[in-house]
C-alpha cells in the first residue's frame, strides 16, 4: 500500500513490513510494552525473538511497534528490539495520549494495546497480537478508572487477539462497555471468557469461534458490512498446560489488590505493579503463563492474518 506524506511523518515502517503490505500479504502488530516493562531483562529479549519467529513460522510478517527517538516504528530491526528490552534504555510506557508528546519530544517508549492498536491502524496493519487487554478497573464508579484499550479499540478497526483481561480487573463491567462501544467479542474454542492467567471467568462470551478460517470470516463480515466500525476482540484462552493454579491465583490476586489499595496505585501504574507482585511471590509461574499466552495469541493471530490475506 503507499503511504502519505502525513502518515510518513508520524510513523516509519520497515522495508519488511511495508513489502508485505503492498503485496497483500499477512502481517501481525506487536506491542513493546509486554517486553519493556512486563517481562524481566534477559526473558523479555528472548521472548520478543520467539514472537517474531512464531508470526513468521505460520507464514505472516511480525511488526513490534514502539517509538524510539521520537519517531513511531513498526517493525523493529535486530538492534532496536534488543534496545526496546534493554532496561538501561528506560521506556517509558507510552498509551495513545502519550504519543503526541512522546514524538514532539522527541522521547522513547514501549507501546500499550492503545498505542499498539493506534499506530497499526495508520500503518495499515489490521491484526494485533498481545497480552491482554486492559479494562475497567474495580471501583471505577468512583474513580473513573477505566482503560484506553477499551475506547481505542471501540473506535480502530484491527483485530486484537488477547488472553481476556487479567482478573483485578472488573470483567463485567469490562464485557459491557465493549458491547457498550459494538465491539465484537469471540472467544476461540471456548464458552466462557478468559482471566488472563486462567482459561476462564465466570463470564460467557458471545460468539465462539473454532478456527482461524471462521475468525477471518467474522472480521471480513464485520469490516465489510459496517465501515469504519469499531475493532474485533478475539479472546484466546491461556494453554491448559500453562494455566496457572487457581489456588495460587486467588491467593495472589488478593495479596495484589491488597498491594494496590496499600500503595494508593491506580491508572496506568496497576499493571506493572500486579504483574511484579505476581512474578515475585509465584517464584516465576507466571512469567512462564505470560510468555506461553503470549506466544500462543501471536500464532493464532498470524493463522487468522494468513486467512484474511487470503480473502483479500
Amino acid at each position: 500500500m503507499d503511504f502519505s506524506e502525513k502518515e510518513a511523518a508520524v510513523l516509519r515502517v520497515s522495508d519488511e513490513v511495508r513489502s508485505a503490505l503492498a503485496d497483500g500479504g499477512a502481517v501481525v502488530a506487536l506491542e513493546s510494552t509486554i517486553l519493556a516493562h512486563g517481562l524481566p531483562p534477559g526473558r523479555n529479549l528472548t521472548v520478543a525473538r520467539e514472537l517474531e519467529d512464531i508470526v513468521r513460522a505460520a507464514g505472516a510478517v511480525p511488526a513490534t511497534i514502539a517509538v524510539l527517538d521520537g519517531e513511531a516504528v513498526a517493525g523493529l530491526s535486530a538492534a532496536e528490539l534488543e534496545r526496546v528490552c534493554d532496561p538501561s534504555s528506560e521506556l517509558v510506557k507510552l498509551s495513545r495520549r502519550d504519543l503526541g508528546a512522546a514524538i514532539g519530544l522527541g522521547r522513547s517508549g514501549a507501546t500499550t494495546v492503545a498505542s499498539t492498536a493506534a499506530l497499526a491502524q495508520v500503518a495499515g496493519i489490521g491484526v494485533f497480537a498481545t497480552g491482554g487487554l486492559g479494562g475497567v478497573h474495580r471501583g471505577a464508579r468512583e474513580s473513573w478508572d477505566v482503560s484506553a484499550d477499551l475506547a481505542v479499540l471501540a473506535e480502530t478497526p484491527v483485530l486484537v487477539v488477547c488472553s481476556g483481561v487479567k482478573s483485578v480487573l472488573d470483567i463485567p463491567a469490562t464485557l459491557e462497555l465493549l458491547e457498550t462501544s459494538s465491539v465484537p467479542v469471540l472467544g476461540y474454542r471456548t464458552d466462557r471468557f478468559p482471566a488472563f492467567y486462567l482459561r476462564e471467568s465466570d463470564q460467557a462470551v458471545p460468539w465462539r469461534v473454532d478456527s482461524p478460517a471462521e475468525v477471518a470470516a467474522v472480521v471480513a463480515a464485520h469490516r465489510g458490512e459496517v465501515p469504519g466500525s469499531a475493532g474485533v476482540l478475539l479472546a484466546n484462552p491461556i494453554p491448559v498446560e500453562a494455566e496457572m493454579d487457581r489456588e495460587l491465583h486467588d491467593r495472589l490476586l488478593a495479596e495484589g489488590l491488597a498491594l494496590l489499595a496499600e500503595r494508593k496505585v491506580r491508572g496506568k501504574d496497576v499493571t506493572p505493579v500486579l504483574l511484579a507482585h505476581f512474578h515475585q511471590a509465584s517464584a516465576g509461574v507466571s512469567l512462564d503463563a505470560n510468555a506461553a499466552l503470549v506466544r500462543s495469541n501471536a500464532d493464532l493471530a498470524a493463522r487468522v492474518a494468513v486467512e484474511l490475506s487470503g480473502a483479500n
